[in-house]
């Protein structure tokens, strides 16, 4: 789908090659579902499993996501829309106070937990290595902001931007929660706390806050998209854990060895970056904002 560096309209091909495939620790796992991951559902919803790694339900499975991610964020970028992330919390360490977008741009690029402010980067990996050590693992908070995003994207009921973002970020194996804006924080908030008062800048009616995070009904708002995940702790642990041999049927204890992240939060961010091109990606399509016939050829 690609000639002399430019798309063709047809179908693009990517392949990404595993050259670094260790199977082996799996071996003695066969017939023992791993607490918190999808073995026993996947044995139980299909009958047969690949219990070598997890299959689609393993992380390796997002680098499709990033791959096809990659092309939707070349498509919003020839209408200025830019999608940004970072990590929000790990291992109950968090941000202090309100982030710049600048920082987060500057920042989260340049330290191992992609955070947008390196102290705190420092302290989240300090408290990811401390619970590793002990053979735990940690989760956190990832948060995706979307730029210069126009107004008008959605459609109203059951196509809302917010509900295809939020279907889109769940879909990603580790996440267990989403939010839009403020999200769960206004449940214990008033009206007049939350409520994005408009103002006039120019002819355009701007609202003053964006506590919606950018979503008004389902539609774009034309502020920044604001969505946030938690993320789970990676359930590959090396604590012992109980569980059940599916061949004896009897319950049994299962120590896990290998190659583990003790927090994917950092994995996670460039992966949820681009599910939220991707919505908005197919959004602009259908609004008519963006046309493919008029590309000659996406670089």
């Amino acid at each position: 789908g690609v000639f002399e560096g430019k798309t063709l309209g047809t179908p693009i091909q990517m392949l990404v090659e595993n050259e670094d495939v260790d199977s082996e620790p799996y071996e003695e796992r066969k017939g023992k579902p791993r607490p918190g991951h999808a073995d026993l559902t996947y044995k139980l919803k299909h009958g047969h499993i690949d219990y070598r790694g997890g299959g689609r339900s393993s992380g390796r499975e997002t680098v499709g996501r990033v791959a096809a991610g990659a092309i939707a964020k070349k498509l919003l970028k020839s209408e200025d829309i830019e999608v940004i992330g970072h990590t929000l919390e790990a291992a109950g360490v968090g941000l202090d106070k309100k982030v710049e977008l600048e920082e987060i741009k500057k920042n989260a690029g340049k330290n191992s937990m992609r955070c947008a402010d390196s102290d705190t980067a420092e302290e989240m990996r300090e408290a990811v290595m401390e619970a590793s050590e002990k053979g735990e693992s940690t989760g956190g908070i990832v948060e995706v902001i979307a730029l210069n995003a126009p107004a008008g994207l959605g459609e109203p009921v059951f196509d809302k931007l917010d509900a295809e973002i939020a279907q889109a970020l769940m879909s990603i194996g580790a996440v267990k929660g989403v939010e839009i804006g403020l999200g769960f924080e206004s449940a214990g908030l008033e009206g007049s706390e939350v409520n994005d008062e408009f103002e006039l800048v120019g002819d355009n009616i701007i609202p003053k806050t964006n506590n919606a995070g950018g979503i008004l009904g389902g539609i774009s708002t034309g502020a920044p998209i604001i969505a946030r995940i938690a993320v789970k702790p990676t359930p590959s642990i090396t604590k012992p854990q109980q569980t059940v041999d599916l061949e004896t049927m009897k319950e049994t204890e299962i120590e896990l060895s290998g190659r583990h992240d003790p927090n994917i939060c950092p994995r996670i961010v460039p992966v949820a970056e681009n599910m939220l091109a991707l919505v908005l990606g197919d959004m602009m399509l259908r609004s008519g904002r963006i046309n493919p016939d008029r590309f000659e050829g996406v670089n």
